[in-house]
């Protein structure tokens, strides 16, 4: 980890958060200030941001234009009338209107019995004791919405589970650590540190295929799936970098295989200019043989 502290503090350094954010699902969020509205906002973005960005974010970007200037006021008056407005015939992948009418509905609830969302997980933070435990909480409260009236309205649900696990499971969870990331960590260009009551160290990194890959490629696990056992054994390694702030790397690991920087097949010229190339552990071999892919 000493030599790789060094290199992954570069690529923080160098990684043009503000440009990147426009490539990335936290952009919904940083149209708001409100923490409420920032945090509604969020958890919609996040549920819904899966598959092609260029497919998940006209749907966002929909959504919320339509929710108005408050994401959150919008959620607190949310009937199941003004939800099949709002829904009638959203698609979108797994997920029908049904699914995010749920996800919505149950926002609103949780603002107007708790007075933030913060506060329903912090609730079952200190119930469970650990992250996954919390999210499982989190999720199940959100999803006690009555289904009937919404089927009648908008039909039956498809992809709830996916929106909102409940039992959590042991799957990575990626989409919901990159909602605790965005509003745990920070403040900074990207992730806005608005929940106080939950520590950064707690945090899990979002794995994902791109998050994966690097990991794997820097040792920071030898494991190739994708489930909350790998997030915690790669999130265990970076907390030997940064014990206080483990998943500040995420954004700047992921958006450098994003980007192409490291793409899923390896090219030997491509790794040769790699400025992680010292610390990786595939990288060196490729590139001592040009024209090679792997």
């Amino acid at each position: 980890m000493d030599l790789l502290r060094p290199r992954l503090e570069a690529l923080v350094a160098a990684m043009d958060e503000r440009a990147r954010i426009g490539f990335d699902p936290v952009e919904f969020p940083h149209r708001y200030a409100d923490p409420r509205d920032i945090e509604v906002s969020a958890l919609l973005a996040a549920a819904l941001a899966y598959g092609r960005a260029d497919l998940f974010r006209p749907k966002v970007d929909s959504l919320l234009q339509r929710m108005g200037p408050s994401p959150a006021a919008f959620v607190r008056t949310l009937k199941v009338e003004g939800a099949r407005a709002l829904l009638e015939g959203f698609v979108y992948r797994f997920n029908v209107g049904t699914d995010v009418a749920v996800l919505l509905l149950g926002m609103g609830r949780a603002l107007r019995e708790h007075g933030s969302l913060e506060a329903v997980f912090a609730r079952g933070l200190e119930a469970r004791g650990t992250l996954h435990g919390a999210l499982d909480v989190f999720t199940t409260t959100l999803r006690q919405v009555p289904l009937e009236p919404l089927r009648a309205k908008l039909g039956p649900e498809r992809g709830l589970h996916h929106l909102l696990p409940s039992p959590l499971g042991a799957g990575a969870a990626k989409r919901l650590n990159l909602y605790l990331r965005w509003m745990v960590r920070g403040p900074d260009a990207v992730d806005f540190g608005i929940w106080k009551r939950v520590p950064p160290a707690s945090l899990v990194i979002p794995l994902d295929t791109h998050i994966g890959r690097m990991a794997q490629h820097l040792g920071l696990t030898a494991r190739t799936d994708l489930t909350w056992r790998t997030a915690e054994e790669v999130t265990a390694a970076l907390r030997q970098i940064d014990p206080v702030d483990p998943v500040r790397f995420d954004f700047a690991l992921c958006h450098f295989g994003m980007s192409g920087a490291c793409p899923a097949q390896l090219e030997a010229s491509r790794c040769a200019r790699c400025s992680l190339l010292s610390v990786c552990q595939v990288g060196p071999k490729l590139a001592a043989r040009p024209g090679r892919r792997a």
